[in-house]
C-alpha cells in the first residue's frame, strides 16, 4: 500500500478486513509521513509525554527499534511482541498486557515526536549529542497571555499519540509502549480523549465541542495536498540544521480547560457572537452555509462577525494565510475541587513551522479573543514529528543516523 500523506484520499483510508467495519480498519505504519496526521481522525485519543531517564544514547535507539516494532504490529491489530499475551514461558510476565485480544485495529495510529529536551535538557546539556541537529523552530512554547500552565501536564522529551475508534485499542498501545519504556524513560503526563473536535478529511462530517457548536470547519484536509505541502510538511531546505525531519511536522498540544458553568449560562445570542457562526448549522453570521466564506465586510460599522469572535480573530486572512491542520479531541476527567466539571478541549495541531503556523495566531487569540474568557490552559507542549518509517528503519533514525538515512 502506498505512504500515508499527501499521496491521495483513497491512501489515508486504509484496508478493512473482509466484514468491512469500522473495527477492522488498519492503517499502515510505514510510509512517507507518520500516520496520525492527515489520517482522518479517529474517534478516541491516548496521548502521551515522557522524559526520558537515560543518559546512554544507546539505550535510547534501543527503545526507539523496539517502539517501532511494536508500533507497526499494533496497528494492524497483533500483539506488541510475537510472543504476545500468550505465547511466552507462563512463568514470566506476558510481553504484552493482554486487553486487546480479541479487539480488530480500530484504525489505530501511532505517531511518535520529539521534544526540545531531548536535543538540550534544562541546563543546556547535550546528552545524546544531538544539539548540532535541534531544529531552529522547536523550542519551548512561549507563556501567552492568560496561560496557566501547570508543570505536569506541561512539555516532554518524547511523545506518543494513539487514536483509534475503540478506546480500548488506543489505551492498550499506549500501555504497552510506556511498559517497554520502563528503564530508559518516565511518563511525564498523559491525556485521553473522546469525540474528535475537527475534521482531517472531506470525507468526514464536522463534530461539535463541548461549547456545542461545530469545531474545524476550515481545517486543513488530507485531500489539500497542494496546502498541505505550504503548510504542514516541513521542507527540505526548510533549516539546514535539521534536515532529519524534511517530511515531518511540528505538533502542538495545548490542554484547554473550559469554564463549563459559565459558558452554559450565556444567552444562545451571545454564544454565537462570542463563536462567529450559528451554533445550529455553523454559518458564519456573515450570512450563507456552514462552509461559505466569512465576509468581514458584512455588516459595515457593526460587523456581522465582531471583532473580536474566535472564528475572525484566528482567521487565516489576519495571519499571513497560515493554516494548520488541527485533530483535538474533547476530554472530560471528572470533577474539580469545585464540583464543576474538569472538561475541554485537548488541542493539537500539526504545522511546517509553529514561528509562522500557530505562535502569531495563538497569540491574536489569547489577548483578543472572546472565548478566551470561558478557556483555561493548562498544558502546553510543542514536539517535532519525524518523517515516516522506511522498511528497516527505526522512527527518527536520520536523526541519530544521518549517514544511514536514503
Amino acid at each position: 500500500m502506498a505512504a500515508l500523506g499527501v499521496v491521495g484520499a483513497a491512501t489515508a483510508l486504509g484496508t478493512h478486513d473482509a466484514e468491512d467495519g469500522v473495527g477492522s480498519l488498519r492503517y499502515p505504519f510505514q510510509g512517507a509521513h507518520q500516520a496520525g496526521i492527515v489520517t482522518p481522525a479517529q474517534d478516541r485519543l491516548h496521548f502521551v509525554a515522557f522524559d526520558v531517564t537515560t543518559d546512554s544514547r544507546d539505550d535510547l535507539i534501543a527503545l526507539l527499534m523496539r517502539w517501532t516494532s511494536a508500533a507497526a504490529r499494533m496497528t494492524q491489530g497483533k500483539d506488541a511482541t510475537p510472543a504476545g499475551a500468550l505465547g511466552g514461558s507462563p512463568m514470566l510476565p506476558p510481553e504484552d498486557t493482554g486487553e486487546a485480544l480479541e479487539l480488530e485495529a480500530s484504525g489505530l495510529t501511532i505517531t511518535f515526536g520529539f521534544g526540545p529536551g531531548l536535543f538540550r535538557d534544562a541546563e543546556g546539556r547535550d546528552r545524546f549529542g544531538l544539539a548540532d541537529r535541534q531544529p531552529a523552530a522547536l523550542q519551548p512554547l512561549p507563556h501567552f497571555s492568560g496561560d496557566m500552565l501547570k508543570p505536569e501536564l506541561t512539555g516532554g522529551d518524547l511523545c506518543i499519540q494513539a487514536c483509534a475508534n475503540d478506546p480500548q485499542v488506543a489505551v492498550h498501545a499506549i500501555r504497552n509502549l510506556v511498559r517497554i519504556g520502563m528503564g530508559t524513560v518516565a511518563v511525564r503526563w498523559s491525556q485521553l480523549g473522546f469525540g474528535r473536535t475537527s475534521t482531517t478529511s472531506t470525507a468526514q462530517s464536522t463534530p461539535r465541542n463541548l461549547f456545542g457548536f461545530k469545531d474545524g470547519t476550515a481545517n486543513l484536509k488530507a485531500e489539500e495536498t497542494a496546502a498541505a505541502e505550504q503548510h504542514l510538511w516541513v521542507g527540505t531546505g526548510d533549516d539546514p540544521r535539521a534536515a532529519w525531519l524534511a517530511g515531518g511536522s511540528y505538533l502542538v498540544t495545548r490542554r484547554m480547560s473550559m469554564v463549563i458553568e459559565t459558558w452554559d449560562r450565556q444567552s444562545l445570542y451571545d454564544q454565537e457572537q462570542i463563536i462567529g457562526r450559528a451554533k445550529g448549522s455553523g454559518a458564519p453570521l456573515s450570512g450563507g452555509e456552514e462552509f461559505t466564506d466569512l465576509d468581514f465586510r458584512a455588516g459595515g460599522a457593526t460587523p456581522a462577525i465582531p471583532v473580536d469572535a474566535h472564528v475572525r480573530v484566528v482567521h487565516p486572512d489576519f495571519h499571513d494565510g497560515a493554516r494548520m491542520l488541527r485533530r483535538g479531541y474533547n476530554f472530560v476527567d471528572g470533577s474539580t475541587d469545585l464540583g464543576h466539571l474538569n472538561a475541554g478541549l485537548f488541542f493539537i495541531a500539526y504545522v511546517r513551522d509553529p514561528r509562522t503556523g500557530f505562535i502569531p495566531v495563538q497569540q491574536a487569540m489569547s489577548r483578543n479573543d472572546a472565548m478566551m474568557e470561558y478557556v483555561k490552559v493548562n498544558g502546553s507542549a510543542l514536539f517535532a514529528v519525524p518523517p515516516g518509517v522506511a522498511p528497516g528503519e527505526y522512527v527518527g533514525q536520520p536523526l541519530f543516523a544521518p549517514g544511514d538515512s536514503p
